[in-house]
């Protein structure tokens, strides 16, 4: 078994995600970045400005501050983000130096 690089604490909504024996969840590696991409997304407000935006052009520019976001985190190979549309939600992906791909729903 490999080390893992990176390690933190599931967050889920505002709380701490625990389990069955009432421990903390640990996260690893990609898990841990696309947690930190999305708590920077929802830090920077763009989330609710795109929620709350009803112009394509407007959404368009809102998805791709998010995007900008996302690859100025260090772990993030820049020009690799891209947001997808599925069933009505926005599924942000993007790829890692050190793992594969990681995503996260917005």
């Amino acid at each position: 078994m490999t080390e893992s690089i990176y390690r933190d604490l599931l967050i889920d909504g505002n709380d701490i995600v625990l389990d069955d024996g009432k421990n903390p969840v640990i996260i690893t590696d990609q898990v841990v970045i696309a947690q930190d991409i999305k708590h920077a997304i929802l830090e920077s407000g763009l989330a609710v400005q795109l929620v709350a935006e009803r112009s394509p052009t407007e959404i368009s520019d809102v998805e791709y501050q998010i995007i900008l976001l996302a690859e100025h985190d260090i772990r993030i190979i820049p020009g690799t983000g891209k947001i997808t549309m599925i069933d009505d939600k926005r599924l942000l992906t993007a790829r890692t130096y050190e793992f594969k791909e990681i995503n996260t729903w917005l």
